[in-house]
This record gives structure tokens, sequence and C-alpha cells, in this order.
């Protein structure tokens, strides 16, 4: 059953800024651009854009207890920084608010934040367009853009490589599956040769 993503769009603006729902837009769009690009579902890569960052405005109490309520979700996750919850929690609330049931969908909207170790297409698209969406504008974003253009996962692994390097530069701690994310695909290119 296919929703309506307009609906969707229209529920989102009740849940996030202006400036976050115009970044989800692009994300959707982004996502969109990149699944028809690759061979992934387009119609999948724009609900999950639209509704990756749901619940990114909600506070971190009530983020904290839909993981505690859920074990599909890892019960570290609260150690580490709170901007890392949204995805997980977004994918457990759109399930209920909109009966969504594609585990592809879910998994793209749960990992879109940290990654993970043998990604599905959809995730990495998700991950990627989140990342370089239009709205973005940070030091390295149009190289990651380009890269995009010519081949997914190096610019995916480019992503997550900005992303550590921001983290270690600022001392933060690094989410262990946005580690493992990364070693994966440098072994897949390792194995490609």
């Amino acid at each position: 059953m296919k929703l309506d993503t307009d609906y969707l769009k229209s529920e989102l603006k009740k849940q996030v800024s202006e400036q976050r729902y115009i970044h989800s837009i692009g994300v959707a769009k982004t996502a969109k651009e990149l699944a028809i690009k690759y061979g992934e579902d387009p119609y999948k890569a724009k609900v999950a854009g639209i509704l990756h960052d749901y619940t990114k405005y909600w506070q971190k109490e009530k983020m904290a207890a839909v993981i505690k309520e859920n074990c599909v979700l890892s019960d570290d996750l609260l150690q580490y920084n709170a901007e890392l919850w949204h995805g997980p929690t977004a994918s457990i609330v759109i399930q209920e608010k909109f009966q969504i049931k594609d585990q592809q969908i879910i998994d793209a909207i749960r990992y879109h934040t940290s990654g993970r170790e043998n990604m599905s297409m959809l995730e990495k698209v998700v991950c990627l367009a989140d990342y370089i969406e239009p709205s973005r504008d940070f030091p390295g974003v149009d190289e990651i853009r380009d890269l995009a253009n010519k081949e997914l996962d190096t610019a995916l692994l480019a992503a997550f490589n900005s992303t550590i390097q921001f983290l270690l530069d600022k001392k933060l701690t690094i989410y262990p599956l946005t580690i493992l994310a990364r070693n994966y695909l440098i072994t897949e290119e390792k194995n490609k040769k």
C-alpha cells in the first residue's frame, strides 16, 4: 500500500521547524534521485527521506522513553549523543503513526544518522541524501556531492570520514555503528580489487 507523500509532508510539518522541513524535503528529493541513479525504489527513498527526521525535535526524555520501550533498539544508544536518537525513534514511531511495515523504509530511517555494516542500497541512498541535500552547506559537501554522482559507496565513505573527523575534532564520542559502517565500506572496496 502506497502512502500519499503529500499527507506525509503535512504530518511532518507539524513535527519540525520550517528549516528542518525544507531539509527533509531536500533529502526526499535527493534520495529519490540517487535511488533512480543506483537502481533502488524511488518511492521508498522519497518516503524515508520525508520521514527520516520525524522525531528530531522531540524532547530527549520522550525519545529516551521510546528507546527504552523498544527492545529492537540498541540499549547502548542512550550512552551516546542524543543527536543519534531521532533516527531510531522515528523508525519506531512511523510504524504505528503511518502503518509503515516495509522493513527497508524502517531501516533506512533507523540508520540514517549512524550507518551500519552491510547497509542496503536504500539505507545508503537515504544516509547520503541526508548528508548532501541542497540546503547543506559545510566544507567538503560539494566534493561529496560530486562523488555521489560517480560512485555511491565512495561518496558514503567520504561522508562517514567527514563525520568521524568532525567528531574527533570536537572531542566527542563516536557511535560504534558508524565506525563499523566505515570499515565495512573500506573492506568492500578492497575486495572489489
